[in-house]
Formats: structure tokens, C-alpha cells, sequence
């Protein structure tokens, strides 16, 4: 299983987010032995909550499941570039990489607005990846927001 793998799994997470009227934002977490630990996707319209992104979701299924706030030496696969509520949660949690597919010009914090993960004075710097099923999750986010229009 490698990175493609398991961007196509945040990927369905991120159809199941549209199918249920979400942004199609989708992510899963899996720990070093390459094991998917917890998945998510964008809830917040059906919460009413504006913290119920999909990374949000998937870092605390995991942290429930371990039993941990720590979730060290683990990979978080997002379809959409984390926001910076969602890049100072991986930083607080010291997930050790983020492989996101598709920038967020707009409010993406890993690098196309901000990098809030690698920055100085951090105690902990996450490592980046990008592209990953980039078009298909571009595709997927355009799409939704035409539809809306």
C-alpha cells in the first residue's frame, strides 16, 4: 500500500462528504506499519459545527482509538490542503506527515498561504507531499462548486 492508496481512500471519504451535501474534502490517518487508523470527512453542515473538517474528524477518531493526544509517526492523507485550524491541530497532535492533493489558494496553510507546519518557532515541523491524485481531487472540489452556483 503506498501513497496513492491511501489518497484514494481520503478520496472516497471525500465522495461520501458531496454525496451527504459537504464540501468534498476527505482524510485518513495511518500509523507507521502502514495500518488505516481512522478516516473523515467534512461534516459541518449536518453538525453545525465549523471545526468538523475531515482532518479534525480523522485526528480525533485516532487519538480515541489510541488512546493518545500523540499520534507520533503517523501519515495524514487530505484531498484539499489543510486550513489553519487543521495545520495546528497535525502540529499539536505531531502527526509526522501530511501528503495532501490539491492546494487551497485560498485558505491553505501547509504552503499557498501560509505554512503553519514547518514554520519557526515550532517545536515540531511536519513533513510535506503533495499531488497525489491532484486532478481527481481538484475535479472533484470544482465540480461541487459549480453546482452550487
Amino acid at each position: 500500500m503506498n501513497d496513492r492508496f491511501w489518497m484514494q481512500k481520503a478520496y472516497e471519504q471525500a465522495v461520501f462528504a458531496q454525496a451527504e451535501g459537504e464540501v468534498p474534502v476527505g482524510a485518513v490517518l495511518v500509523s507507521k506499519d502502514n495500518q488505516l487508523l481512522s478516516s473523515g470527512r467534512n461534516s459541518i453542515q449536518s453538525s453545525h459545527d465549523p471545526s468538523d473538517h475531515a482532518e479534525v474528524c480523522a485526528i480525533r477518531d485516532a487519538s480515541q482509538l489510541l488512546q493518545n493526544h500523540r499520534l507520533l509517526d503517523t501519515t495524514l492523507y487530505v484531498t484539499l490542503e489543510p486550513c489553519a485550524m487543521c495545520a495546528g491541530l497535525i502540529v499539536h497532535a505531531r502527526i509526522k506527515r501530511l501528503v495532501f492533493a490539491t492546494r487551497d489558494f485560498k485558505a491553505g496553510a501547509a504552503g499557498s498561504v501560509y505554512n503553519l507546519l514547518q514554520g519557526y518557532p515550532l517545536n515540531h515541523k511536519v513533513q510535506i507531499d503533495e499531488g497525489i491524485m491532484q486532478a481527481e481531487c481538484s475535479l472533484l472540489l470544482t465540480d461541487f462548486f459549480q453546482t452550487c452556483r
